[in-house]
């Protein structure tokens, strides 16, 4: 072979070898010991996946790929439930690797956010519960611009339902300085302003709303032993469990168990479809102005999946419970 043809040759391997993915989308694979085959759910708590998808394992091995036009966070939920952020860029790709007995473990590599994201999960790993809120506050207020940071503050204060409210607001704030047009974080800086109307052993406060069929919505349709509001979006796995869980509750316990949801679905139709699909019995808000939606600030929800727990009297007793906790909270009061 000829030196020119031969120079040829090497460059278009070169030009194949550095076609990476597409810079509209964004491409994940992973390889985990210990897991033969399986299925993982993602989705992304930004909508820029529609609805949950799935990610086959076959010999430990996946990949995944997605139409991708701005960064996103990616949620991915293994098979005992637990979650991993991944932070998404158009046209980038990122890497996985582990032990699935070891999941805490996992690296996730292949941007900045993601190599951050893992220095930090190792970091806490080695602390004992009560110090890891402190850890993450400091990562927030050292990169209050990272996408990272975002995932922290919801992560751990904003659906947290023991966090005192002075802190998160305090670094919403710090984060909303550095990006003072970001509607996301002045939505989250209004609605922690609005959480005392939802704070534990206060009564709940007077809202008025309409639901998908045009019937009133108001603390009035909340009388029973137990009383519980709950947000959620077809896009939001945790939220769409915790509708499963409440329908059957709500099929066992009838008239003790009183339920109003929100649906932050911006599609008002895809709402009401699912609604109708799973026979929800009760009333459920959705106007399609997603995080606008103006009962949320009234009610002091700050995020999805978010709940409230109210006794007989309207007063809050718990609020933003995960699935199983909130499962628990309801079957505790009704006893």
């Amino acid at each position: 072979m000829s030196g020119s043809r031969l120079i040829a040759l090497l460059s278009v391997v070169l030009l194949l070898s550095s076609c990476g993915v597409d810079s509209n989308k964004f491409r994940l694979a992973g390889r985990l010991r210990n897991l033969n085959q399986g299925m993982f759910w993602i989705y992304s708590p930004d909508g820029a996946i529609e609805g949950i998808d799935t990610i086959q394992v076959r010999d430990g091995r996946f990949s995944y790929e997605t139409e991708l036009r701005v960064p996103a966070t990616l949620i991915i939920i293994f098979p005992n439930y637990s979650e991993q952020p991944v932070f998404a860029e158009p046209g980038e790709e990122v890497d996985i690797k582990g032990n699935a007995s070891q999941m805490k473990e996992m690296i996730i590599k292949g941007t900045d956010d993601n190599d951050a994201m893992t220095e930090l999960r190792m970091e806490l790993n080695e602390l004992m519960p009560p110090e890891v809120p402190k850890a993450v506050a400091k990562f927030i207020n050292e990169n209050p611009k990272s996408r990272v940071s975002r995932y922290l503050l919801q992560r751990y204060f904003l659906t947290d339902p023991q966090a005192n409210l002075e802190q998160p607001f305090v670094l919403v704030s710090l984060m909303q300085k550095e990006d003072p047009d970001d509607i996301q974080l002045t939505k989250w800086k209004q609605e922690l302003e609005g959480l005392r109307n939802g704070q534990l052993n206060k009564k709940l406060p007077d809202f008025s709303a309409k639901d998908v069929k045009g019937r009133d919505v108001s603390p009035s349709d909340l009388k029973s032993k137990v009383n519980v509001i709950t947000v959620w979006a077809t896009w939001n796995y945790q939220s769409t469990e915790i509708q499963r869980r409440l329908q059957r509750m709500k099929k066992r316990n009838g008239d003790r168990l009183s339920v109003v949801s929100v649906c932050l679905d911006a599609d008002y139709k895809n709402c009401k479809q699912t609604l109708e699909r799973d026979s929800v019995p009760w009333k459920t808000i959705c106007d399609g102005r997603m995080w606008q939606t103006p009962v949320l600030s009234k009610l002091g929800i700050a995020d999805v999946p978010g709940n409230l727990v109210l006794d007989d009297k309207g007063v809050v007793q718990a609020r933003n419970l995960n699935p199983q906790k909130l499962e628990e909270k309801i079957l505790q009061m009704l006893r």
